[in-house]
């Protein structure tokens, strides 16, 4: 119960950060009273609480398999040597868990928001590989440290408050996905529009030309 409340904490707050980073400057929004929002209510209407909760369902299915996975991870590969452990805990966690988790992720991001399974697939591709790669740049060192220095009952909050920060990134590099694929969707829409007015055009000048014959 502990790591379930633990990661939606995590992905709760992450979201929000997100959003909050993400949003415009917000402008001064009346009531129909002509009076002024107060700050918390316009704040609550600045968020996507829609995607709060898909991230919020999306930290609730994953944090205890996530959680025995790095039970495992540590309870396993525990060599003589100290530096061929880390190494190899680190190399395992980055081949098999961060790839198959991101995807998870970002699959499930795509599929809650309505998506079809071809935009899923394509949200994944455009988001995996980039998160993978910039994972290898900050996990590798946190992950040592943490089965080095930090006792296995204090682990869990440890990542957690990384994870925060990891899972901002997350979000802002899901949402930018997204606005990107919308604008590809909504360019091959116009361009399709366009093809099949100037086919009728063409379709229209034959047909005169016929009917000149």
């Amino acid at each position: 119960m502990t790591q379930f409340i633990s990661s939606l904490v995590i992905y709760f707050v992450g979201d929000l950060v997100a959003q909050s980073i993400a949003e415009p400057v917000p402008s001064e929004v009346a009531t129909e009273e002509g009076e002024e929002k107060g700050w918390v209510q316009e704040w609550s209407d600045n968020r996507d609480w829609h995607r709060t909760g898909r991230s919020l369902l999306i930290g609730g299915l994953s944090s205890i398999p996530a959680y025995k996975w790095f039970l495992w991870l540590g309870n396993n590969f525990n060599y003589g040597s100290k530096i061929l452990s880390l190494t190899t805990k680190v190399t395992v966690n980055q081949l098999l868990f961060t790839p198959i988790f991101n995807s998870y992720f970002f699959g499930m991001q795509s599929f809650l928001s309505g998506a079809s399974f071809p935009e899923v697939i394509e949200r994944i591709k455009n988001t995996v590989p980039t998160s993978w790669i910039n994972s290898c740049k900050v996990w590798p060192a946190i992950t040592a440290f943490s089965f080095t220095y930090i006792p296995i009952q204090y682990r869990s909050i440890f990542g957690g408050v990384i994870a925060i920060g990891w899972q901002t990134y997350l979000s802002l590099l899901n949402q930018r996905a997204a606005a990107e694929e919308e604008a590809e969707h909504e360019a091959e829409q116009g361009n399709v529009k366009e093809a099949r007015i100037e086919q009728r055009g063409e379709e229209r000048e034959g047909q005169r030309q016929k009917c000149a014959a």
